[in-house]
Parts: C-alpha cells; structure tokens; sequence
C-alpha cells in the first residue's frame, strides 16, 4: 500500500493507483472530459490536472495517467489549479460554446463568456470515440485525420465505413454527444458487412449468432435493456471482462432466448 496526503487528507491506497482513484477514495472531485473506466488514462484534455508539492518546486500532472507515489503532497484546488483548469474550460467553451457538459463546467467555474473567438463545433478530440473503437472493440472504423487545426474525427476517405459493426461505443463514450447513431446508418453499416438483421452482440463476439427480432431499434430489445440495466456500462466494455461470472449469466441468457 502507498500512503499519500490529497488535500492535506491522509490516504493509503495501492500501488499502481491513479492520482483520480486515489482522491475518489476521499471524496474528491476532480473534473474530467477524456477519462473513461473502461479505457486506459490517456490524459488529453488536461483537464484533471494537479498539482504536486516538491522540494524544490511544485509541478503540474494530469490525475487520471499520475501514479501515488509514497509520501506524495497533492494539492487538487490550489490557485495555480484552478487557474489551469479556468483556462482549458475557457478555450473549450470558446470551441463547443452550445455543448451542455463545457458549458456547465464553465458554470461551476464561473466563466460567462471566453475571451476568445467563438466557433461552434460539437467535438473536443479528446480522443474516446477512436480509442473505444480501436482498443476495446478491435475494429478501428474510425481515426483521426489531418493536423493541426484542421484534425477532426472521421472515417477513412470520409466515407462509411465498411468495418464498422454499430455497436454505438462510440456514441455511448462521446462526452459532449458529438456522435449520434442513426437508425439509417446502423442498417447501412449491416448492408456493407453483407448480413441481415444479425444482432450487434453477435457482431461485437459475445454471442456465435443471433438474429435481430427488432430491426436494429435496440431501445425495443428487452434483453439488450436488461444487459445494459445490469451492467451499468455499454456491452462492448463487457466483452473484454466476459470471463466474470455475472456478464456470462447475461450472455447465456441471451443464447436461451434465441433457441
């Protein structure tokens, strides 16, 4: 066990454990954009950002990616935080000003109007939706493309995809909701992969073969409710853990309903 001081509170948690871990342990809010449980800490949007007490000068760290340290000093709302996070929120706000998540942090920070030129796009690039997509459903329909200003989320030649199965990680991770999935666009992706009417947990491997009964409208599914009810995460997060007991229960009830 590592012992640490957040805050000037007193905290043992285990080695290997995140700064954002570690402070959740205390009560301790720190706000994130980029960071999702079901993905390794990444650390683009700055947004949890820290700071560490050294002995000859303190620095900055992103929370989610720092690992404790014994005897570690954090300081999670000192001035010089604050005044980080005031000026990542600021030029979120100037980028997405109509996005509700940016625009209630720049509430509770108490940022009316950035000071900077206004656009009015709806993503962030912090990065969920691709690494969802390439490192949990091992598919990588989407990526980034271009430099510099001009980056943006897209698939390959900006044309649809002819891998991507519509499973909605995507959709499920997007922070500010960036990314919608279409009815239209889910049967389109199904008519590329040449199959009628095959159940997404099939096509994401958690089942050999099921049949959609519901015209992928999976808000009609009973059991495609109750896995996410019970999981209290996207299905696709379940894949990779599909070993624990509780998901293979779901799972072999859904080879059940289909025989």
């Amino acid at each position: 066990m590592i012992t640490l001081f957040i805050d000037n509170q007193k905290v043992a948690v285990k080695e290997g454990t995140t700064l954002l871990k570690a402070s959740e342990k205390l009560g301790i809010e720190i706000p994130t954009l980029c960071y999702h449980e079901g993905l390794p800490p990444y650390g683009a949007c700055r947004l949890c950002v820290v700071e560490i007490i050294g002995e000859k000068k303190n620095r900055m760290v992103a929370a989610c990616s720092f690992l404790v340290d014994e005897g570690m000093k954090v300081l999670t709302i000192s001035d010089r935080v604050l005044k980080r996070r005031r000026m990542i929120v600021e030029f979120l706000l100037a980028r997405c000003p109509d996005i509700k998540a940016i625009r209630d942090l720049a509430d509770k920070m108490g940022i009316k109007k950035p000071r900077f030129k206004t656009k009015n796009l709806d993503c962030i690039l912090c990065g969920l939706c691709v690494r969802v997509c390439n490192e949990v459903a091992g598919i990588g329909a989407i990526g980034f493309v271009n430099r510099g200003k001009k980056l943006k989320v897209d698939t390959p030649f900006h044309l649809a995809s002819d891998v991507c199965i519509g499973c909605g990680a995507c959709s499920f991770v997007c922070p500010t909701g960036a990314i919608e999935m279409e009815l239209d666009a889910v049967k389109r992706f199904r008519e590329l992969l040449g199959i009628e009417h095959k159940c997404r947990y099939s096509l994401m491997g958690l089942v050999s073969y099921k049949v959609c009964s519901n015209n992928y409208e999976c808000w009609r599914c009973k059991v495609d409710q109750r896995i996410r009810d019970s999981l209290a995460t996207h299905p696709i997060f379940a894949a990779k853990k599909i070993k624990t007991e509780k998901v293979n229960q779901y799972f072999s009830f859904l080879k059940k309903i289909q025989e």
